[in-house]
């Protein structure tokens, strides 16, 4: 095996040039394409500080396949002027037509057949799925059991061959000790093959929407007798995601007390926040009075109004319906205010076809 620890890093979905103008004003989306770049070239210096050979771009370095000028000449500007590291480049869905304009030794490329790289006893191996070997493609994989093997590929993991699909199963005794992933924008940590390895996504970098929630950075591979991964948070900005129960807030007021008491994080981050639980106010309105709240306190917020109307005891009760019958049973039945109040919220939830949301 390897004698010496090589550092290798995994990441994926950098996406340069995206728009970012999702709810961001024309600035802040500017900002955010800027932040993206200069994530990347603190990604390098990590890489340039802790020794690492080799940056697997497991596809989607850019966000079109027509990326714009700047964003061509600033990445492989960097993959130039960083002759020491290799640099992967696997493309992936959105930049699948990109045509790898700069040649150097340290820029490594692949294409609808395999191709393997070697480090005396480790390989880099990577295909670029389309839909003439998205089914072949399995079977011409073949790899030395005694190296340290690494796959990279960019598509949804799936039970089942096709467009964008990888199949892990029959990855799973290729003799693969990490298979190196893009396409989805979350790290959900490392899974095992079959055979031996791990699989992982890296995600992307950094978040560039709502959607995209939580912690986002890249994965560092050490290499000497097998593969140790660990995923490093890195992104400059983080979604955060809260969920704030409304129920029992008495007024308007409370009610958005309640929402900014309940989301807080650093205010570089965006926030999306999701109001939830029964309500007599106007809901909606409240959702637009804190976005506006919280925009003053964040990068950039989104509030999603999903409360409920909380009914009228007194007005359901006089409908002839079965929901009024239930109501009037209720009202007569002999208990304590606390367990009439949860029988009727039970109840007529039941009654709307929500009741699996209580168990």
């Amino acid at each position: 095996m390897y004698n010496n620890v090589m550092k290798i890093i995994h990441c994926a979905d950098i996406h340069l040039g995206s728009k970012m103008d999702a709810r961001l004003s024309r600035d802040k989306a500017e900002e955010r394409r800027r932040e993206i770049r200069t994530t990347f070239l603190k990604l390098i210096d990590y890489a340039q500080k802790e020794s690492v050979k080799a940056i697997i771009l497991a596809g989607d370095v850019f966000d079109g396949d027509r990326p714009f000028k700047k964003d061509k000449l600033f990445f492989y500007d960097a993959v130039k002027n960083n002759p020491d590291i290799d640099f992967f480049y696997l493309r992936g869905n959105h930049d699948g037509l990109e045509n790898y304009t700069l040649e150097a030794d340290n820029l490594k490329t692949f294409g609808e057949e395999w191709t393997t790289y070697g480090y005396e006893d480790i390989t880099i191996s990577g295909i670029e799925l389309k839909a003439g070997n998205c089914n072949s493609l399995y079977s011409g994989l073949s790899l030395d059991k005694d190296k340290i093997n690494i796959v990279v590929m960019h598509g949804s993991q799936s039970d089942a061959n096709g467009i964008d699909k990888i199949n892990i199963s029959r990855l799973a005794d290729k003799h693969i000790d990490y298979l190196a992933l893009g396409h989805y924008h979350t790290h959900d940590g490392f899974h095992d093959l079959r055979e031996r390895g791990k699989w992982a996504y890296s995600g992307c970098l950094e978040g560039r929407g709502f959607d995209e929630t939580g912690e986002k950075g890249f994965i560092l591979l050490d290499v000497s007798d097998g593969v140790k991964a660990d995923f490093v948070p890195f992104a400059s900005r983080i979604v955060r995601e809260f969920t704030v129960d409304i129920t029992g807030a008495e007024d308007f007021y409370a009610a958005e007390k309640k929402i900014l008491d309940e989301t807080k994080t650093d205010a570089k981050n965006y926030v999306r926040v999701y109001i939830a639980g029964e309500t007599t106010v106007d809901a909606d309105d409240l959702a637009k009075d804190a976005e506006k709240e919280l925009e003053e306190r964040y990068f950039a917020a989104s509030v999603v109004n999903r409360a409920k109307e909380k009914a009228d005891i007194s007005e359901v009760a006089k409908e002839k319906s079965l929901k009024g019958e239930f109501v009037r049973l209720c009202l007569e039945e002999e208990m304590s205010e606390e367990d009439r109040e949860k029988v009727l919220a039970f109840g007529l939830k039941a009654l709307d076809g929500e009741w699996r949301e209580q168990l």
